[in-house]
């Protein structure tokens, strides 16, 4: 039951805050008042309001690395000029989010917090190298996003330390990327797969290449036998079957009430085929 409400203004009073424990962060509330709701969260003592600590609002270009707010919403991230410019996976990704309700309050930091395997943000980050900032009073530490995630619903974020930056390098000249999602409707249903593939254009195919899953396995997950079986291969029939063949053999689906584990298999094949027969045709 919740005992205490702080309406915290700066990111110092938000950590005093959270320092003392049994502690739930609330910015948006698309996730957490739900779920609290329905039963399946429950919320700490003290409920942690930060929607107006302007410090952990807006996007910057900071060198060679973009800063996305916490409490960027879906909504911004469709529209902003940096991300539109730089970051068009995640733009495209924010498109297909929900409602448009939902976009204009919920927040990334709250879809990376929540760490839904289906989170519709949390695939192309990946694919983009994000990483976390994490503040508490003994300090701030920055993690790869690809390592935050500790299961349906967790994360390795500590008691007591705040989400305050979202951090994505700049993608090299010639990096492509693109995201799809399948649910039974196209944006305000969850996913029930996606695919993401990322890399730089060379020679008629892709180097560096990035690949990521989601609502496929316990966490949002990077896909390295799908990279390495499409790193520096020209992107022909023949290699786009075996890529697709290897993704859907490293999944790791359930079936649940939205689709059985070889439905979700099957998916994934077929986006991973199409995912790349754009990035072929440019």
């Amino acid at each position: 039951m919740v005992e205490r409400y702080v309406a915290a203004k700066t990111v110092e009073e938000a950590l005093e805050a959270l320092s003392g424990g049994d502690a739930t962060v609330v910015a948006g509330g698309t996730d957490v008042m739900p779920q609290s709701q329905a039963g399946r969260l429950k919320l700490g003592r003290t409920l942690v309001n930060i929607r107006r600590v302007a410090a952990l609002s807006g996007l910057a270009l900071t060198g060679d690395e973009i800063n996305i707010g916490p409490l960027t919403t879906v909504a911004d991230l469709n529209e902003h000029d940096l991300i539109r410019q730089h970051l068009p996976v995640l733009a495209d990704a924010a498109d297909k989010f929900a409602s448009p309700q939902i976009r204009n309050m919920g927040t990334i930091g709250g879809n990376v917090c929540n760490a839904s395997p289906a989170g519709d943000l949390l695939v192309p980050l990946l694919l983009l190298n994000a990483e976390v900032e994490l503040r508490s009073s003994n300090g701030r530490r920055r993690m790869k996003l690809q390592d935050f995630f500790a299961g349906p619903g967790k994360s390795h974020k500590k008691p007591g330390e705040l989400l305050t930056a979202i951090l994505a390098p700049l993608p090299k000249a010639g990096f492509t990327a693109r995201f799809e999602k399948f649910g039974t409707r196209p944006a305000l249903d969850i996913s029930t797969v996606s695919v993401g593939i990322a890399g730089v254009m060379a020679y008629g195919g892709l180097q560096e290449v990035r690949v990521a899953f989601g609502a496929v396995a316990p966490t949002p997950m990077r896909g390295p036998a799908t990279e390495h079986a499409l790193e520096g291969k020209k992107l022909d029939d023949a290699a786009i079957e075996a890529a697709a063949q290897a993704a859907m053999q490293e999944v790791k689906p359930i079936s649940d009430v939205r689709a059985t584990d070889w439905y979700r298999r099957e998916l994934v094949h077929n986006l991973v085929r199409k995912v790349l027969q754009d990035v072929a045709r440019g």
